[in-house]
């Protein structure tokens, strides 16, 4: 199936804020980030419903090599990125943030 996909505007945020910490601690390691936070969403895309449902209809995709996890939402066909947030954060605070987030 294909699915269609949209980023609400706090992602960007989120990216570039973790592209600009990791590109502070070393050349190129912010390009990687970002490069990796697409290599997910596209893997997670061809089969959104693989990934378990954490709350309330979020589901979650974690970066390899780097202590992020994508959040998003499959409402039929479309895809949904609400959030790109850092593993190490309070799992309520994450969920707070989420459900304050709108599409």
């Amino acid at each position: 199936m294909k699915y269609n996909l949209s980023f609400l505007p706090e992602v960007e945020e989120d990216v570039i804020a973790g592209y600009l910490w990791y590109e502070e601690r070393a050349f190129s390691l912010g390009e990687e980030f970002v490069r990796m936070f697409y290599v997910r969403v596209r893997e997670f895309l061809s089969e959104p419903l693989l990934y378990q449902e954490i709350y309330g209809g979020f589901r979650r995709c974690l970066l390899r090599r780097f202590p992020y996890a994508i959040y998003f939402r499959v409402d039929g066909i479309d895809v949904v990125v609400f959030g790109l947030f850092h593993c190490a954060r309070d799992p309520h605070t994450i969920k707070g943030q989420l459900l304050t987030r709108d599409m």
